[in-house]
């Protein structure tokens, strides 16, 4: 089933907050990790042959030339160490690089500085030598070679790690955490916090805190990844001076986190959400959380999953290609929803772009460079706060009963009286289930599209005007008892968040069959 959430971010969390304001100690949206890739001119073949040029060399010397300048890199990463008096540490198996380090500063009491230097041989984007017409040349291929982790804890940005590789074309990753950055930031503030791994558990100033976590993104990160790629790439003071890091978001994750007062009060409802999300949420739900419209050319796949082995508990991802959302809790007492950005093109942004061999301020599809990091927290934020609405639907079933015997009541409205609705009868749940279609949230209620749905299309004229009167009463029903709303200057209604409440509840107590409420009910 599907639900309509075209609303602003901050009124679902609002909406959200208010059902569960008594057990909640604020929320908080921040990004999460964050990965960045720089990548040199010399990652196209014709630059790098244009440089073995500069330097005297043939293209048959491409071997050597990568060869030297690799142990470059290694001496280099050996100095680092030995100057910060840090170790240099080669790993073989697929051993967990960021949970070593952990251990490392945990054990150490490191604050700052160089933590330590990882080095492994991964698979990598390089070139090789090839035949051709005249003269070989270099061609793009995957390769393996040695790769270099440098740990930092920065006084700005916390644990994070830089990675480069020692072969040509030299691209650097590095991986910085928003939570790690804001709370070096609440430091110098010197707001007081809590801090469980990468999730806040209490912020003695909330709103403060958010406002600091809506900055990260004017923060110049241009000039913070460049001064990190001098630290660890030495080939940029000589052979490659003048050449610059083009610099691209590759991952963004944005989390939204409710904060809860203690395990004792998250536990039953996320076990109530976790199941609602994996049983209910549909294709058509989880393209709306990302802000994607159903349409017929739509090709990819859309996919949910659950995690129960997770510790300590579950969670659930969806996932529209190789974008995602995803709800879990951390540590007992977060609610943590997260949007992960891999392909961010899905996306638009309003930017100055070519469309027909005019450049015009128009919405173009997202691109990775890191300038455009505000538009992957704008669209991030917005799914996870259509999430929470979605989210703010389930009821417990001692409030569900009290909201579904209240539909049932009539209501009186200018001397008339309109009936209410039976939550136990079949003919309404099939109406309520009809209303929650995919295509009534994108394109609004309509008369004709509601009375296919309850009665098919009839051929008789008689028949078909009786039953389009009989929408019509029933469509008023729906509004006077708060369900829908007229959308304006159109002929189409939409639900509203009150009826988007009801029909959802409606729709799980007869799906989960719960016997004593629809038995309450009932009579």
């Amino acid at each position: 089933m599907i639900v309509a959430y075209n609303i602003e971010p901050e009124n679902a969390m609002k909406r959200f907050i208010h059902h569960y304001s008594s057990m909640c100690r604020g929320v908080l949206s921040c990004f999460d990790r964050i990965v960045f890739k720089g990548y040199l001119p010399v990652i196209r073949a014709e630059v790098l042959e244009h440089l073995l040029a500069q330097n005297g060399l043939l293209i048959k010397d491409f071997g050597r030339f990568v060869k030297q300048h690799s142990a470059r890199i290694l001496q280099h990463a050996q100095a680092a160490a030995e100057k910060a008096q840090r170790p240099m540490i080669y790993l073989k198996g697929r051993e967990r690089k960021e949970d070593l380090v952990q251990k490392m500063v945990r054990d150490e009491g490191l604050r700052e500085g160089l933590v330590c230097v990882l080095r492994t041989v991964e698979p990598c984007s390089s070139f090789n030598m090839m035949p051709g017409e005249g003269r070989p040349r270099l061609v793009s291929s995957r390769r393996k070679c040695l790769t270099f982790y440098f740990y930092f804890l920065d006084r700005e940005m916390g644990l994070m790690h830089v990675r480069i590789q020692s072969w040509f074309p030299l691209n650097i990753q590095i991986c910085v955490n928003g939570h790690e950055l804001l709370a070096r930031k609440l430091d110098r503030h010197g707001i007081a916090y809590r801090k469980e791994d990468n999730a806040f558990t209490w912020i003695a100033d909330m709103p403060r805190a958010q406002r600091f976590a809506d900055r990260l993104v004017r923060i110049p990160w241009h000039r913070r990844l460049k001064r990190f790629a001098l630290r660890v790439n030495p080939l940029l003071g000589d052979l490659l001076k003048g050449m610059d890091y083009y610099w691209v978001t590759d991952q963004a994750e944005y989390a939204t986190d409710v904060m809860f007062e203690n395990p004792a009060s998250l536990k039953p409802l996320y076990d109530q959400w976790l199941k609602h999300a994996t049983l209910y949420f549909s294709a058509e739900d989880v393209l709306t959380f990302l802000g994607r419209k159903l349409h017929a050319n739509f090709q990819g796949e859309v996919l949910t999953d659950s995690k129960k082995k997770r510790w300590p508990g579950a969670r659930v991802k969806h996932r529209v290609k190789e974008n995602w959302i995803k709800m879990y809790d951390k540590h007992g007492c977060v609610l943590r929803i997260e949007t992960v950005i891999n392909q961010p093109r899905e996306f638009k942004v309003r930017r100055q772009g070519t469309r027909k061999g005019r450049t015009v301020m128009d919405w173009f599809p997202l691109p990775k460079g890191v300038a455009h990091l505000f538009r992957y927290a704008q669209i991030a934020k917005a799914a996870n706060g259509r999430y929470l609405d979605a989210l703010s639907a389930v009821q417990p079933p001692p409030r569900a009963a009290k909201v579904m015997q209240r539909l049932a009541e009539p209501v009186r409205r200018a001397k008339r009286s309109f009936r209410g609705f039976n939550p136990a009868l079949v003919e309404d749940v099939e109406m309520f289930a009809a209303l929650l279609r995919g295509e009534n949230a994108i394109h609004g209620i309509r008369n004709q599209g509601l009375r296919q749905l309850l009665f098919g299309d009839a051929t008789d004229p008689t028949v078909r005007r009786r039953h389009a009167n009989r929408v019509s009463r029933l469509l008023k029903r729906l509004h006077v008892h708060g369900l829908t709303a007229k959308i304006p200057h159109t002929h189409r209604w939409r639900l509203t968040a009150h009826g988007t409440v009801v029909i959802t509840t409606i729709l799980k107590c007869h799906y989960e069959r719960y016997p004593e409420l629809l038995a309450a009910l009932a009579a």
